[in-house]
């Protein structure tokens, strides 16, 4: 052990619950922070890939969030050391939301939440001890490797069926890396327990590949994410095109002025610009979706 306290545990705990309840009451500094595809990608605002996890929908999901991180965290923490920690910790971040960002790139989409990282600190709890024992859903006692694979399988079940407001994409990314990240750092982990890195592994590759050959097999179109709308797999398509091509001329815009604009050009912004006032105009969303 190298570390006497998960003093960064504590940090990132204090942090987290700090600009969550920011988020709670102000909403804009949520829409500021939170995860978007468009604004990742179109606006090139990539901090929202890490800032994400600090913001949470309501108290309990917080709270949920922040115990587990604190359950495991500390005990990693400790065995591995601070800056390892860190570094596993916020990979699994990122490769939550990066996933999340490949399945999602074409939709309107808000997510949040610090499952991500939390379930890398998870796996990464079950690289290093695969036989040790892990309570599933709080009662339930399971050898750890087992509660992995079936956690993977479950989160993809999930997914697939898209009947909850829940970013099972980014929980099984920030497990995937997670796992992989501490089986990089923590070579003799591998060595010790081949037989069930390699299990887990091999399911995580199965599903990272899947995701990357066939990511329009999935069934987004039905996810619940009331913030801002749903678009279906559909219009993602033509939502694309149209984004790009209200960005050429914005940019034009910036470069010539509105008199550079032709009368296609200016009947385009007009469509988008009629098409966002009805949109303001509808109800209010009731909730985003949760990582």
């Amino acid at each position: 052990m190298h570390d006497p306290a998960a003093i960064c545990t504590i940090i990132i705990i204090v942090l987290t619950a700090f600009c969550s309840l920011m988020g709670f009451r102000d909403p804009a500094f949520t829409e500021k922070f939170i995860f978007a595809p468009t604004e990742i990608l179109a606006c090139k605002q990539y901090y929202r890939l890490f800032t994400c996890a600090f913001l949470h929908a309501d108290f309990n999901h917080l709270f949920t969030n922040m115990v587990s991180l604190y359950l495991f965290g500390r005990i990693l923490e400790v065995f591995v050391g601070s800056g390892e920690f860190l570094l596993i910790y916020f990979a699994a971040i990122v490769g939550g939301s990066l996933l999340s960002l490949w399945l999602h790139r074409n939709h309107d989409y808000r997510a949040y939440g610090a499952s991500g990282g939390v379930c890398g600190v998870v796996f990464s709890f079950i690289a290093l001890f695969p036989q040790g024992q892990i309570l599933a859903h709080m009662f339930i006692p399971m050898p750890a490797w087992a509660y992995g694979i079936l956690f993977l399988i479950g989160s993809y079940i999930a997914l697939r069926r898209g009947r909850d407001n829940i970013g099972h994409d980014a929980h099984i990314g920030g497990a995937i890396i997670g796992l992989w990240t501490t089986g990089a750092l923590q070579t003799w982990a591998v060595r010790l327990n081949l037989k069930w890195f390699l299990l887990l592994s091999a399911v995580s590759a199965a599903l990272f590949i899947y995701f990357l050959k066939n990511p329009m097999l999935l069934p987004l179109s039905s996810f619940t994410v009331k913030w801002p709308s749903r678009q279906t797999r559909r219009a993602a398509p033509q939502r694309r095109n149209e984004s790009h091509d209200v960005d050429s001329i914005l940019e034009k815009i910036s470069r010539n002025g509105v008199e550079s604009l032709t009368p296609e050009e200016k009947a385009l912004l007009d469509r988008v610009s009629a098409k966002y006032q009805t949109r303001a105009k509808s109800e209010k969303p009731k909730s985003d979706l949760i990582i």
